[in-house]
């Protein structure tokens, strides 16, 4: 079910994992520092060959986090992307893979007794929120960057999770639609505007500024389970 472990600086562990979801088994990337405050499964079509997750994946994981790096599309349904398949937009099948990856990480040595939070982009986002809804309280909290999260559609008012949608000052489109969002939302909130960023935050010094909102945000809310 995962490669062995890799030997990382500073206790930190990282392995490659495969989970199976009915429809398709997922690849992902599952890394752990010493004493984590929480785990956070990165909600994107191809999160581990995205140089920007990889690197707000390794923010996080210097603030404190675990971190889940998962493909949620295979690389098949990928290629199938070029030829106008959509996958990437169906909700339906990525909030189910997203279900799937949050029980089976609940389940794994590294992760049982750490809060489990979403971090998406674009479609992922969206896709997140669903899950979000749909998980309810094993859901400690969701953060978007530059995400079009008006695609969970009515499920954005069932959403229990606290919810930061994050978008640059630049980015005119997902900043409406997240406005939007963030109106329907019924839970606890914050809609955070980096300021001069466009839609992927390759501004100088913009894609700190969303690890440092994401990790405030995850490391406020993925508080340990009580033990009682």
């Amino acid at each position: 079910m995962s490669a062995e472990t890799n030997r990382l600086p500073a206790g930190e562990t990282s392995r490659s994992i495969r989970i199976p979801t009915g429809s398709a088994t997922l690849d992902g990337e599952l890394a752990v520092p010493p004493n984590a405050d929480g785990l956070v499964i990165f909600a994107h079509a191809n999160s581990r060959r995205s140089l920007r997750n990889r690197e707000l994946a390794r923010l996080l994981r210097k603030a404190g986090l675990g971190t889940l790096l998962l493909e949620l599309l295979t690389p098949e349904e990928c290629a199938e992307e070029s030829h106008g398949a959509h996958l990437s937009f169906n909700m339906g099948l990525l909030t189910q893979r997203l279900d799937c990856a949050a029980h089976w990480v609940a389940a794994e040595d590294e992760a049982r007794n750490l809060r489990i939070g979403f971090f998406g982009s674009d479609a992922g986002a969206g896709a997140a929120l669903v899950a979000a809804a749909d998980l309810g309280k094993s859901i400690g909290a969701v953060v978007s960057r530059g995400g079009l999260p008006d695609l969970a559609g009515n499920a954005l008012r069932r959403v229990k999770s606290p919810t930061l949608l994050i978008v640059g000052e630049q980015d005119e489109p997902a900043l409406e639609v997240n406005e939007e969002a963030y109106e329907m939302l019924a839970g606890e909130k914050t809609l955070s505007i980096v300021r001069g960023a466009t839609h992927h935050f390759e501004e100088r010094g913009a894609l700190e500024d969303v690890a440092r909102l994401a990790a405030e945000w995850f490391l406020e809310h993925l508080r340990p389970f009580s033990s009682a």
